[in-house]
């Protein structure tokens, strides 16, 4: 098992993550985070704007990983 494809299968991986954690993010609707609790101070996340915080904290890091995946993979490809 190459490095290739380790990278490509992180990559797609990422990308279910990100997905995810778009999804979580409360919008005019609320979204999916309403559905487990994010915006009433209940969820696993914590409180609230806290909550919202984190959510975006992860996915910008999330994002980051993802960016520099496909350089790696455009690079050794």
């Amino acid at each position: 098992m190459g490095a290739e494809a380790i990278l490509s299968g992180l990559q797609v991986v990422l990308s279910v993550v990100i997905i995810l954690l778009v999804l979580l993010h409360s919008g005019k609707d609320a979204g999916l985070s309403g559905a487990f609790g994010v915006g009433t101070g209940a969820g696993p996340l914590g409180g609230g704007a806290y909550a919202e915080r984190n959510l975006t904290r992860m996915t910008i890091i999330a994002s980051l990983i993802w960016v520099v995946n496909v350089i790696v993979l455009l690079k050794i490809a």
